[in-house]
């Protein structure tokens, strides 16, 4: 199985201690989103994972010990975008912080391991088109050299966010508007020798030479695996997602980044109080009223063949 670390919130920016403790005990807890009485007891042991895909804006954390993954096959889902700190106020420099971790994540596990993502995209007045290019460009001039892969979407109007967007004076995107700006930005990638694709967008932007894309990509874990996985398109994401199936370990609302266009909630500050490093769960401990179960998973891989790529 894939474990995603995670869409839900970012964990190695905030919570590598506990991820880094959870891999040594080899197992984590975490609770049901809908039925939070419900507490999955999931196995990360190297025969069962077949591999960790790591979301995250700043992975400065983790660097210092990724040589616990070595048994692992595993990559980034690395976000960075142009936006100041009116929209991701919790983030660090960019100029300082970020780039150079990118540069030195890649230096260590490789570009392929490394991906891109400038999303979601949306405009204002402030974040207009001219202003997405310039600064798309500038990013791609000093990532290039360190991925192989930029993923973009347009910013998905969830009711949550609704409050906190509303004071950016967001502009209207229309598909053509959406068009126009995927051209520019595919041409950018192709001049620095970059793929783009899209992430969970219905739009069909193949003209400009982006695919869709799958953020949990079953190719490349083959490729890293050098075995073919018998993995599922992931049923519980959006039609447009092609991901594969995958445990996700995060926690909705834990995330300290703020960014004012997070489906999955800002942290709540009981929970990032009661977050304890070496406790199973992310956030606090179970509780007598939970029901904690063993969640069945089994490795995809199959172990009588080997792929040359």
């Amino acid at each position: 199985m894939i474990i995603s670390v995670s869409r839900r919130t970012d964990i190695p920016a905030y919570y590598s201690p506990w991820f880094w403790n959870r891999l040594r005990d080899g197992y984590v807890l975490v609770r049901q989103p809908v039925n939070e009485r419900r507490v999955s007891r999931i196995v990360l042991h190297p025969d069962v994972v077949d591999g960790f895909v790591f979301w995250t804006k700043n992975p400065a954390p983790m660097l210092a010990k990724l040589g616990e993954l070595e048994e692992y096959a595993y990559y980034f889902q690395y976000t960075l975008t142009a936006y100041g700190r009116d929209v991701e106020p919790g983030i660090p420099s960019k100029r300082e912080c970020l780039i150079p971790a990118f540069q030195e994540l890649s230096r260590r596990i490789g570009p392929e391991r490394v991906i891109w993502r400038y999303d979601p995209v949306f405009l204002s007045s402030k974040y207009t088109e001219a202003y997405h290019v310039r600064y798309f460009a500038e990013l791609a001039a000093q990532l290039a050299p360190y991925t192989r892969r930029c993923v973009i979407s347009f910013l998905d109007y969830y009711p949550q966010i609704s409050r906190p967007m509303a004071a950016l004076g967001l502009k209207p995107f229309p598909a053509t508007q959406k068009r126009r700006l995927a051209r520019a930005l595919a041409a950018i990638c192709r001049a620095h020798g970059l793929q783009i694709e899209t992430c969970s967008e219905d739009i069909d932007l193949s003209e400009y030479g982006i695919s869709h894309g799958h953020c949990i990509d079953k190719t490349l874990f083959e490729q890293l695996l050098q075995q073919p996985l018998q993995v599922r398109r992931d049923a519980n994401q959006r039609p447009a997602c092609g991901c594969a199936e995958s445990i996700d370990i995060g926690a909705y609302s834990t995330c300290r980044g703020g960014c004012r266009y997070c489906y999955a909630g800002g942290a709540n500050r009981e929970v990032s109080r009661i977050h304890d490093p070496a406790s199973p769960l992310l956030g606090g401990y179970v509780r007598p009223e939970d029901e904690v179960y063993d969640r069945h998973i089994t490795s995809c891989r199959s172990p009588q063949m080997v792929l040359e790529f």
